[in-house]
């Protein structure tokens, strides 16, 4: 749809201490005309970290709204940005590891808040207790070590960020890590684990741009009433008809978009483009 006329060279501060702008920066600014500045010492750590020392404050959602949110009140600017990753089981596919990556767009001025988001299996989370250098480098080979970054740490679950080894990116590193956390510790093993920060893991970068991308698409979104940006899916209505006995299944039938300030509504049917479902879709032709 091209650039959004609201955004051309206004400030948009982003809130990352991860080098997250390498990715998200250009496209804004490409797409948007949005100039991305991240605030000089900004430490998003105090919002959690994925090695656990730190818990996040609430869900995913939020806890990249507070970053973002912080962000405003350091620089007193009215756009902000913030993205959040988390890994697990993917949704429908819960034996294969997925990440979720959010983008979150706040503008106090229109009084907007807008997420992208990418889900993806494509990411290399992983995790390994050693018990020698060798099962180390193994575990590395397996995970895109050395352009993906490791963690060693004595336990799985940390106290505090003095007995955790970050960002590890060389060989050399890796077996100094190593052979430092198998001394110290009492049961004679080391905890492995890929360094998920933005900055050291290229495959969950990549993910970060996706959902930079929806973000867009998102904000390009207007209401057909009042023109806001993102006007975007807030309900999704199940439903659709199965080819063969023609009764409802459990896919998606209907979508519905809604304006989050003048609260206009509008129903797409078929969103996926196909009016019936196939038979081994059906709980009754394949129960």
């Amino acid at each position: 749809m091209g650039r959004e006329a609201l955004f051309i060279n206004r400030v948009a501060i982003l809130a990352t201490m991860h080098q997250k702008d390498q990715v998200i920066a250009p496209i804004l600014d490409n797409e948007l005309g949005l100039k991305v500045m991240v605030p000089p010492g900004f430490n998003t750590d105090i919002f959690g970290t994925f090695t656990r020392e730190i818990k996040r404050p609430g869900n995913q959602i939020e806890a990249a709204r507070l970053k973002a949110e912080k962000a405003l009140d350091i620089t007193g600017e009215s756009v902000a940005i913030a993205s959040e990753g988390s890994f697990g089981p993917h949704p429908s596919l819960p034996y294969i590891t997925s990440n979720r990556e959010i983008v979150i767009f706040i503008d106090k001025e229109q009084d907007i808040e807008i997420i992208g988001q990418e889900l993806s299996t494509a990411t290399n989370h992983n995790h390994l207790m050693v018990q020698n250098v060798e099962q180390a480098l193994e575990f590395a080979d397996k995970v895109g070590f050395p352009e993906h970054g490791l963690v060693v740490m004595c336990e799985e679950l940390p106290k505090d960020s003095n007995n955790i080894i970050k960002g590890i990116i060389t060989e050399e590193k890796l077996v100094e890590a190593v052979n430092l956390v198998l001394e110290k510790s009492s049961t004679g093993k080391a905890y492995l684990e890929t360094d998920m920060r933005a900055m050291y893991n290229p495959t969950r970068m990549t993910n970060i741009a996706k959902a930079t991308y929806n973000l867009v698409k998102k904000i390009n979104s207007r209401c057909p009433k009042c023109s806001t940006p993102g006007f975007d899916i807030t309900r999704i209505v199940a439903g659709l008809p199965c080819e063969l006995c023609h009764m409802p299944t459990a896919l998606t039938k209907t979508v519905v978009y809604q304006c989050q300030k003048c609260g206009f509504t509008q129903e797409k049917l078929f969103p996926n483009g196909k009016e019936f479902a196939e038979p081994a879709q059906c709980m009754y032709c394949n129960p």
